[in-house]
């Protein structure tokens, strides 16, 4: 195990164990013992997680756990069922066809978190697949997800990454490999849905209990515990999208079952970070209508909280006009939250230290310029940091990027203007804010390309240097400029699909 467990709490046999989920009845999930993997090889272990957890760096059982080859100890494994709205259709029987919860435990500062095999083999909500994953979108998840983290957006994370020689037959011959997720909860959309439209609504109230009592404490007890529930789950919801678009992240496959109950990022597939900046960018060439699309994501957002709000009218009122009342109540937050939460986040972006009118169309301008030239978004908004409001020299760094550089440069004029009314002056302060918002790294596709290679290879180098890296995405590290360029020609269209 080498360099990668030097540091020591508790072994997992002292790690305080909290089944709160696993307690649950036998409706929500199912025991399933993880399949073991052949030769396994640790790719990557999250040392910084695992102190976060409290896990003792140098048990020794680690890998045998983290690969699915011995149980977690004193814990049954756990497969939970579920439904969903894929791509828009309603497929009534879903699940962890390849994960399984293999632990609950408190971490040192007293948050209970769960720990999942993803890749661990078959489960009886397989439907047919061998349960496992490949290890070239494992290591995009393992590295995405510590990247999000990085960025600031609420997401699942990911302690530990194991890769195997056993084949698995994807679109061609790839290698098996399992990843350790971990999140306070793994609870999405689809669990709700799953009882509701099976008639089976006796279900609801336990599962949102847990949900609450482990992640919504201060709602314990209280009589209108459902409907403020249910609010803040839309309005986390709201809020998550908005960061997405806003640092130009796509998730991909925004299935109600890939939605997370407690707003987080959830189930990397065909995701991805935009290089050339397109309103209607599609990072999944599986999704043949582009339903997933970009500027879709936010509308997608709020049908996926009206699937889950559906779900919970029987838990609102028992007079069915009154639930409905609440049910709309709810939904119409997630529009104004995510207007506020999206325009606010765009401002910071261009450093203006509030919102005032005519802001939405000064940022409208602008993404339709970036649009129009199909600008790198990321770089471009790193660049604009340089825009001085002491000199009307042309805006470099993003200006070569622009194809309407008319429209541009009047646009930078009226950004200078804005920046002037609220006496924002102080440009060196102002490009240091924008630098904390606006990332120089992000996990683009043609990086994580380069170290699913290099790892398919027995090089996992690559892998460790963009989770360093990726740790840090707004600090300028010298020497790793490179990483913050725009792909080559030849790598700016990646295929990135759903299979996994």
């Amino acid at each position: 195990m080498g360099n990668f467990f030097t540091r020591g709490l508790k072994p997992l046999a002292e790690l305080p164990l909290d089944p709160c989920y696993a307690g649950l009845s036998d409706a929500y999930h199912t025991p399933v013992t993880p399949t073991p993997l052949p030769q396994p090889r640790l790719v990557h272990f999250n040392e910084r997680l695992a102190v976060e957890l409290g896990i003792d760096t140098g048990d020794q059982a680690l890998i045998d756990i983290l690969s699915g080859n011995r149980p977690w100890p004193a814990y049954v494994p756990v497969a939970s069922v579920y439904a969903g709205h894929q791509f828009g259709a309603w497929v009534s029987q879903l699940g962890d066809g390849r994960a399984l919860t293999i632990a609950e435990i408190r971490k040192p500062d007293g948050e209970r978190v769960e720990l999942q095999l993803k890749g661990a083999g078959k489960t009886p909500y397989s439907r047919g697949s061998d349960g496992r994953t490949v290890l070239r979108s494992s290591i995009r998840e393992y590295l995405c997800s510590e990247a999000m983290y990085a960025l600031g957006i609420p997401t699942t994370r990911c302690l530990s990454l194991v890769a195997s020689p056993q084949p698995v037959q994807r679109e061609t011959m790839e290698t098996a490999a399992v990843v350790c997720r971990v999140a306070p909860s793994f609870v999405r959309f689809g669990q709700f849905e799953f009882f509701y439209h099976r008639g089976q609504h006796a279900q609801l109230a336990p599962l949102a209990d847990h949900v609450i009592a482990q992640n919504f404490p201060h709602l314990v007890g209280q009589p209108d515990r459902y409907a403020r529930w249910l609010e803040e789950v839309i309005e986390r919801t709201a809020c998550l999208i908005a960061q997405w678009q806003t640092v130009g992240f796509c998730h991909g496959v925004m299935n109600t079952d890939n939605f997370s109950i407690l707003g987080l990022t959830l189930d990397y597939g065909p995701f991805g970070f935009m290089d050339a900046f397109r309103q209607h960018h599609v990072c999944n060439h599986s999704d043949y209508e582009g339903r997933y699309g970009y500027d879709s994501q936010p509308l997608i957002g709020q049908w996926n909280c009206s699937r889950l709000l559906q779900t919970m009218l029987p838990l609102l009122s028992d007079n069915q006009e009154e639930a409905a009342d609440i049910v709309t109540d709810i939904y119409e937050r997630y529009s104004s939250t995510y207007s506020q939460e999206a325009l606010r986040r765009w401002a910071d972006k261009l450093g203006l230290r509030e919102v005032r009118e005519g802001d939405a169309n000064l940022i409208s301008r602008l993404l339709t310029v970036l649009h129009q030239s199909k600008s790198d978004f990321t770089r471009s908004f790193r660049h604009l940091s340089r825009v001085r409001t002491d000199s009307d020299a042309p805006a470099m760094g993003v200006r070569e990027e622009i194809a309407d550089l008319q429209a541009f440069d009047a646009w930078v004029t009226d950004y200078r203007a804005r920046l002037r009314a609220e006496q924002n002056t102080d440009d060196a302060a102002r490009a240091a804010r924008m630098n904390q918002v606006n990332p120089k790294y992000v996990l683009r596709n043609h990086l994580a390309q380069a170290a699913i290679e290099s790892a398919m290879n027995d090089d996992d180098t690559e892998v460790a240097a963009l989770m360093r890296l990726l740790s840090h995405p707004y600090d300028e590290q010298p020497g790793m400029e490179h990483y913050a360029a725009a792909p080559p020609d030849e790598l700016r269209h990646l295929e990135i699909s759903c299979s996994s």
